[in-house]
């Protein structure tokens, strides 16, 4: 059973950047209501896509340099990457399909 795995400043390089398959990195904080809806849907994901999308955390209030080298503005904010560069990202609270499109295409 897979999960979201947290990342901070110091691991984004490495887990994210460096990831030898696609991630989903959902920019979020503990205060977030919209981010607490979509936790759950999140947490499928990394489950569902286990081994082919790498599915991560990134708490905006502890681990700011990354929230704004991407110019986070808004939580959540989920972004995805494919070989060390961001090439699409939802903002918000979305449907489960809305995510399970960008991801198709992503993986194909």
């Amino acid at each position: 059973m897979s999960k979201p795995i947290e990342v901070t400043d110091a691991s984004f390089e490495t887990e994210v950047l460096k990831s030898d398959v696609p991630v989903l990195v959902d920019f979020w904080a503990t205060w977030c209501g919209p981010c607490k809806m979509i936790a759950p849907l999140v947490a499928e994901l990394a489950e569902e896509y286990d081994g082919r999308l790498k599915v991560a955390k990134i708490d905006v209030d502890k681990n700011n340099s990354v929230a704004s080298q991407f110019r986070i503005m808004s939580i959540p904010s989920l972004l995805f990457f494919k070989d060390g560069e961001k090439i699409d990202q939802i903002i918000g609270a979305v449907p489960k399909q809305h995510f399970v499109d960008k991801i198709t295409k992503i993986l194909a």
